[in-house]
């Protein structure tokens, strides 16, 4: 029996290995050590110097002592920072064509720049001599043009499979799995699946399981390598399977199966198509770069830099935060409004307009605390309707104490500070409210964002900043204007 879900050798007939390399040595063959990594496992910045001072003055036999021993993974980091220029430069260097295993371990930004760089035929051969989904992955953002150009230097096998691969959604299950998989029918036995294993070619680098299908390829179970290798050779595979496995939609999110690896603890897990035959598997190294790419993403959004890569240009760069930037003149226009409504008091008390930003940053700090807990916990599943209500009133809670106690401080501060009690009870008042709202509006807006479909991540912030600016400037000068006139 083949070892692809489209059982033809034909579409997947090469054997995916390493990239030749045109050094005497690979990268992965030397130890990393000495004082090119710090304690964090990061490049030693002085290292880094080094680089740069024997790639400005051209040395390129010092290159190569610095960074042959280096880890593919170590290289890519290097390559990501330095400057556009010097990464040119250095791959020029170092012969104008990267490893295949360094270009899978490239930042998507750095990888797409240096892509740029590439002859298809050079990409061409690199999606040949790795895995499917790393080569899914290396060129599903080219543009379409160059895609299909180096689609045509590639064999029939990879062709097809690429291709397959990208008529899935983008971070679905299906864009995320490995074609190459090992597949055994229940009645063989042990002996049979190891001499199969060593004698078929195109079988994947790295799998942690084999996948038992019928006739009709529709998975019936599955053994772990570690018990296959532990059992003597003529037990049946069937009795040594598990009958039962967590089977993948092939268009199922991303996000949705790191939810199930990490859940479950999963090593692998067989993907199906609509049909429920077996397609593909996914490996939990993709799973650790995808729960990366979902923080991420997550963080930068909470920020409005979605998408922000450290090696983007300063026009780029500017483009994708302006929008957002936008956005928050906008509502910082209405937090002014409610100010502009209280301008007669201000001027009268211009007291009010000093400690003013203090309310309004204390609200929106606690604010961002709550946000940031509950997008967290939205994410990993830990906040849900079955428990919403119970993390809401705790949060209500921590905000008014917070409140209370940080209204005793500022208000004393405000009473001597302008020797005025009524202005320092009136700041601590403002204090407490604006944190109560906080803390409501950091579990409520999450929440009502995901109910209404929309990624918490992305609009929960601005919206969380103008409702404790709102409620900070609206309670503040409003007590204000009641206690002081």
């Amino acid at each position: 029996m083949t070892d692809t879900p489209e059982n033809t050798s034909e579409q997947l007939d090469s054997t995916k290995s390493s990239q030749p390399s045109s050094h005497p040595k690979s990268y992965d063959e030397i130890p990393t050590e000495g004082p090119v990594l710090d304690d964090d496992y990061a490049l030693n910045p002085s290292f880094v110097r080094d680089v740069i001072d024997a790639l400005e003055r051209g040395d390129r036999d010092l290159l190569y002592q610095l960074i042959h021993p280096l880890h593919a993974a170590d290289v890519a980091d290097l390559l990501g920072l330095v400057s556009a220029y010097d990464r040119s430069q250095l791959i020029k260097q170092l012969g104008g064509v990267l490893e295949a295993d360094v270009l899978t371990e490239l930042d998507d930004d750095v990888r797409d720049a240096v892509l740029e760089e590439m002859h298809p035929r050079d990409i061409a051969t690199v999606v040949e001599n790795i895995d499917s989904d790393d080569a899914v992955q290396l060129i599903e953002d080219l543009p379409e043009q160059d895609r299909k150009n180096v689609l045509e230097l590639v064999s029939k096998g990879d062709r097809t499979t690429v291709e397959i691969a990208l008529t899935y959604e983008e971070d679905s299950a299906g864009r995320l799995m490995q074609h190459e998989l090992v597949t055994v029918p229940p009645y063989w036995n042990v002996g049979q699946v190891i001499d199969h294993m060593r004698e078929t070619e195109g079988l994947p680098n790295q799998f942690f399981e084999i996948y038992v299908v019928d006739e009709k390829f529709y998975p019936v179970g599955c053994v772990p390598v570690s018990r296959l290798l532990k059992t003597k050779r003529q037990v049946a595979i069937k009795d040594i399977m598990d009958d039962e496995q967590h089977l993948v939609p092939v268009n199922e999110d991303q996000g949705e199966v790191a939810y199930l690896f990490n859940q479950y603890h999963l090593l692998s897990a067989a993907v199906v198509n609509d049909d429920g035959r077996l397609v593909g598997m996914i490996t939990v190294d993709d799973i650790v770069d995808v729960i990366k790419e979902e923080d991420t993403e997550d963080i930068l959004a909470l920020g409005g830099v979605k998408a922000d890569g450290l090696s983007d240009g300063v026009l780029k760069t500017t483009q994708r935060r302006f929008s957002w930037l936008l956005i928050n003149l906008a509502t910082a226009i209405l937090a002014s409004v409610v100010i502009a409504f209280y301008d007669a008091t201000i001027e009268k008390f211009v007291a009010l307009a000093i400690l003013m930003p203090i309310v309004a940053s204390m609200g929106g700090n606690a604010g961002t605390q709550t946000l940031t807990v509950a997008v967290r916990a939205i994410a990993t599943r830990d906040l849900t309707s079955a428990n919403a209500f119970r993390i809401f009133m705790r949060e209500v809670m921590v905000g008014g104490l917070n409140g209370f106690l940080f209204a005793v401080v500022m208000g004393v501060i405000g009473a001597f500070w302008f020797d005025n009690v009524t202005l320092g009870l009136v700041l601590g008042g403002a204090m407490i409210v604006n944190l109560l709202f906080a803390g409501a509006a950091g579990i409520l807006v999450p929440l009502g964002l995901q109910r209404a479909g929309a990624d918490p991540a992305i609009a929960s912030t601005v919206f969380v900043t103008t409702v404790t600016d709102m409620i900070g400037f609206f309670v503040f000068l409003g007590l204000g204007a009641y206690a002081l006139t």
